[in-house]
């Protein structure tokens, strides 16, 4: 028996053929333990991966712990004790209002008396010449003597 003929439309393929079969190009691969220093082999984002020179990790330099200095824990130690004597003092004038508002009266009060006291005299002194049409004022001298602690007192009195 005859097997029958196939036919076929496409073109035979030719593997290797550069223009329809592009084959990569084959480096040669280094072995790592070959690669030099500050070379290692890195992975892309995009995933290839591929020779790369980095820079060596330097470790950060140990921090050697320092004393803290007097005035830091003087000034810290200060900070609250301060801001507590201020809370305080506060806190003080807040229950003092009331009474430093009664002493702000009492003491205009006595200011007022004060200026009264002064000016009662020079007022009573300018009606009372105003009023007599501007007459001499009357003085009057008292002489009193008397002998002994409990010794009966004399006087007499001049009048001018």
């Amino acid at each position: 028996m005859h097997e029958p003929t196939r036919t076929s439309t496409t073109a035979p393929t030719r593997y290797g053929d550069p223009s329809l079969h592009p084959t990569a190009v084959q480096h040669p691969v280094m072995p790592l333990a070959e690669l030099p220093p500050g070379v290692e082999m890195v992975t892309l984002p995009g995933g290839h991966r591929t020779l790369a020179y980095t820079h060596p990790a330097v470790p950060a330099p140990a921090s050697v712990a320092q004393p803290i200095p007097t005035w830091a824990k003087t000034t810290a130690l200060l900070a609250p004790t301060l801001g507590g004597g201020i809370a305080a003092a506060g806190f003080g004038i807040s229950y003092a209002a009331p009474g430093l508002i009664a002493m702000t009266e009492a003491l205009w009060a006595a200011i007022t008396l004060i200026a009264a006291g002064t000016l009662a005299p020079l007022l009573l002194r300018t009606a009372r010449g105003a009023g007599r049409g501007g007459a001499p004022v009357q003085h009057v001298t008292q002489n009193i003597t008397a002998s002994g602690m409990f010794g009966r007192a004399t006087g007499t009195i001049n009048q001018r």
